[in-house]
């Protein structure tokens, strides 16, 4: 099937297989190695892009699922409001491992972008469909307030 895709601000039009997931996709055909390859099965989160402006995770979405002309955002986009996240990630100290961090900062950047400003409890229920093995939260969420704090104006 030919598809018209968006990836981080480049057009493609492509002949995929309507089988092929987003995530082979994006790792293989694009080169785009940021976004990761975790549980294969929906239920890490590191694979964690946004589509259209909502939290998908690409390991289990297929190319023929997307709606028609998609714009998809991953960990490699320079979008201001994900290179501030990987910023205030580093500064942080909300990576550990890695493992988790690209689905991480692409969960904060969906939530910031529907809700520029999240309660604690947004935040928590935002970011839960990414797990952390090393149990880093307490620094990612920090990360996300700092973040937050900036879009508001304020100074972290």
């Amino acid at each position: 099937m030919i598809v018209e895709i968006t990836v981080n601000g480049r057009p493609y039009h492509e002949e995929i297989s309507p089988d092929r997931r987003l995530l082979d996709f994006l790792r293989d055909d694009l080169g785009l190695k940021g976004t990761k390859k975790g549980c294969d099965q929906g239920e890490c989160g590191a694979c964690s892009v946004i589509v259209n402006q909502k939290l998908v995770n690409s390991c289990i979405l297929l190319i023929s699922q997307l709606p028609e002309r998609s714009n998809v955002l991953t960990i490699e986009s320079d979008e201001q409001i994900i290179v501030q996240l990987k910023e205030a990630f580093v500064k942080h100290g909300a990576i550990q491992c890695g493992a988790c961090t690209p689905g991480m900062i692409m969960a904060s950047a969906a939530l910031l972008m529907r809700t520029p400003q999240p309660s604690p409890d947004e935040v928590r229920t935002g970011l839960s469909g990414v797990l952390c093995r090393c149990g880093g939260y307490t620094k990612i969420f920090e990360a996300v307030q700092a973040v937050q704090l900036s879009l508001a104006g304020s100074e972290s």
